[in-house]
């Protein structure tokens, strides 16, 4: 299973970036997938997740910045981040799983977030 994140970089704060996830090694179509990130001496943390059906879950404070959708037919995950803030600043990895038990992660993709 591979997971390849790309489209992160530096960003002025109110800027806009889109992350790109595309996978190989699973049936995409019935994974549920996800963004997480990790800021500088923190934990791991929750962004978004898409339903292998579509349905979408954000972190609170993601909700009306962040959009995460899914193209099966490509087998990618995009995050659009807008209205993008410092402590956004992080690395931000996709996950794809058809069990919570179970996750696969990708190897991150830096978001750097200037004020």
């Amino acid at each position: 299973v591979q997971l390849q994140a790309s489209g992160g970089g530096l960003v002025q704060a109110g800027g806009s970036l889109r992350l790109s996830c595309i996978a190989s090694g699973i049936i995409f179509s019935l994974n549920n997938m996800g963004w997480y990130r990790q800021a500088p001496g923190k934990s791991r943390e929750f962004v978004a997740d898409i339903s292998y059906s579509g349905s979408t879950n954000y972190a609170d404070s993601m909700k009306g910045r962040f959009t995460i959708s899914r193209d099966n037919a490509k087998k990618m995950v995009y995050l659009q981040m807008n209205s993008l803030k410092p402590e956004d600043t992080g690395v931000y990895y996709c996950a794809a799983w058809v069990t919570v038990m179970k996750k696969y992660w990708g190897q991150g993709t830096q978001v750097t977030v200037s004020s």
